[in-house]
């Protein structure tokens, strides 16, 4: 009979997400994940088969909790007020993870390779971007944007305004709490 792992698969994942969120893809050696994780070799491969195989499940726990963090701000605020609030938010650090966009990064970082975890990367850029629309869709319906605005265009710039707004949360000569702030109120006079 096979031996129950004693580890906690969800709190391995967790950990990779932020060394790798940190150092990216090529950053982040085996060395460095059977350190962080506490894990043997045979027991890292036993566990994810490959580091790109950990690295889709960290990017997909990253991406998956972006929505689920996303959609309650949505029910409990209402979907503009959680627009208004979410740059706030996405800025906000953890002292393990960097603030930059993970999947923005992993895109970036592995696109010119054609690897497919830039791929995957994409897509959940997409379904976050297509989550924002919805949002502002839902907003024109409740009359609290215009009707002359195409949610679409507005989910498009907003994903980019977040994205710049981590990029520019990494600088030290940045104000990036000024730029959310920027972003927030640029959503009233819509």
């Amino acid at each position: 009979m096979p031996r129950k792992p004693s580890f906690d698969r969800d709190d391995l994942i967790e950990r990779a997400r932020d060394i790798f969120w940190r150092r990216g893809w090529a950053g982040t050696s085996l060395k460095d994940l059977e350190k962080t994780l506490d894990l043997r070799p045979g027991s890292f491969y036993a566990a994810f088969g490959s580091k790109d195989a950990l690295y889709e499940l960290a990017m997909d726990k990253y991406a998956n909790d972006g929505v689920i963090r996303l959609k309650e701000l949505a029910d409990t605020l209402g979907p503009l007020e959680a627009l208004k609030s979410h740059p706030k938010l996405v800025i906000q650090n953890t002292e393990n993870a960097a603030k930059a966009c993970m999947l923005a990064k992993t895109f970036v970082e592995l696109h010119i390779h054609r690897h497919p975890l830039a791929a995957r990367a994409n897509e959940h850029l997409a379904k976050m971007q297509s989550l924002i629309s919805d949002l502002f869709t839902q907003a024109q319906a409740a009359g609290e944007i215009g009707s002359q605005h195409n949610p679409a265009q507005l989910g498009r710039r907003y994903q980019s305004d977040l994205l710049g707004l981590r990029v520019s949360a990494e600088r030290d000569d940045i104000d990036a709490a000024a730029i959310a702030d920027e972003i927030s109120s640029s959503l009233g006079n819509l």
